[in-house]
């Protein structure tokens, strides 16, 4: 969720899970994304008329053959991605629909771990993850923090930006204006994530300074971070920008939570793609391109709140 990793002057970037570092090495080492769930798709419109879609022909035989474009997410980060009513919907659900537009096929999520999905794009159970995945070097290149080659790690396409926040109790009964106030502090995040090398790096800026290191409670999904905050257990989360003032606006009628501070760090969001699979991702930047010029990806990130994170052209690997 970050991804997921962004979601994270410190911070490195989402997942957004930011997937998404989304700790590198955790989602390398990983096989496969435990107890996935298939909930429904970003429908194309299209299916059975392939054929007349503008890019269609740019798509990999494989893909054309199949009609569908198989995704990967976390569906825990509204308003990226979440399940509603048993279905998947949100940001990236929405845009994925629209490329589906254009390049003829459907986009078919199915939710599990954020930590698993670049291993599960390089073992071929998912052709791209989706999931507010923070577009950095690490992922690109498959290194674990200290630089160590832990895969083969996976291409991006940019499609979004975001930055990290920092998110309290409604209250907010610390007085926790930013990051830095989280020396000798607990702190919420979700596993795997960008954000959680965020606090990673914080800590350490903490004890140079002479102070006490943050107290990082990491969890396997987002839910249970907020949850901890929520009960007074961590006195703040950090989450991807889009995410956490979402948070802050519905939950418990937006009684529950507040973002505190400035969106730090911001960096690209990419859909990522197995390094072999350059057709694919070479079509999905085209289309990218083209639902910007269109105003279709405009009206998506309107419907969801999320304009500040628009971008005015694809790029492929643009995160540091």
């Amino acid at each position: 969720m970050t991804a997921r990793s962004t979601r994270r002057t410190t911070a490195a970037r989402t997942r957004l899970a930011a997937v998404g570092s989304l700790a590198v090495a955790g989602a390398l080492l990983l096989t496969a994304c435990g107890d996935q769930t298939d909930s429904g798709s970003g429908s194309s419109e299209t299916t059975g008329k392939a054929s007349t879609a503008p890019l269609f022909s740019k798509l990999p035989k494989e893909i054309r053959d199949k009609g569908v474009i198989q995704v990967g997410t976390n569906a825990e980060y509204a308003p990226m991605e979440s399940v509603e009513n048993g279905k998947i919907v949100g940001v990236d659900p929405d845009i994925a629909a629209e490329l589906g537009k254009k390049l003829g096929v459907e986009f078919k999520f199915t939710s599990g771990s954020f930590d698993g999905l670049i291993t599960a794009v390089n073992t071929g159970r998912y052709d791209i993850a989706m999931s507010s995945i923070t577009d950095n070097k690490q992922r690109q290149e498959g290194l674990d923090d200290s630089g160590k080659k832990l895969g083969e790690g996976v291409d991006f396409v940019d499609y979004f930006t975001a930055g990290t926040a920092v998110y309290v109790k409604k209250g907010n009964p610390k007085g926790v204006k930013s990051i830095e106030d989280l020396c000798g502090q607990t702190a919420a995040v979700q596993r795997g994530t960008t954000y959680e090398k965020a606090l990673q790096d914080q800590s350490k800026k903490c004890t140079d300074a002479g102070k006490k290191a943050v107290k990082i409670e990491s969890f396997e999904n987002d839910t249970e971070a907020q949850t901890r905050v929520k009960s007074g257990g961590a006195v703040a989360g950090v989450n991807d920008y889009p995410v956490a003032v979402d948070l802050a606006r519905k939950a418990d009628g937006g009684n529950a939570f507040e973002v505190v501070g400035e969106q730090i760090d911001a960096g690209p969001f990419g859909i990522a793609v197995d390094k072999k699979n350059t057709q694919l991702r070479d079509a999905l930047k085209e289309a990218v391109d083209a639902i910007i010029k269109d105003g279709s990806y405009q009206k998506v990130l309107e419907k969801w709140g999320a304009q500040s994170g628009a971008i005015e052209a694809a790029q492929i690997n643009g995160g540091k």
